[in-house]
């Protein structure tokens, strides 16, 4: 990836990625944050209670 280009200024250089990965990786690493958590509840809360008769 390039980043020095003499021909930009420097607001053109300092533009964030137009393939918006930063973006990408934000919201495929919280979606898995979420299943992961959602997944530790299941496990906790449908195990069989010991104390009942």
């Amino acid at each position: 990836m390039q980043t020095y280009d003499a021909k930009k200024s420097t607001t053109e250089v300092r533009q964030g990625s137009r393939r918006m990965m930063n973006t990408r990786v934000l919201v495929i690493s919280t979606v898995l944050v979420v299943a992961i958590f959602a997944l530790i509840y299941l496990v906790y809360f449908l195990q069989p209670n010991p104390t009942a008769l």
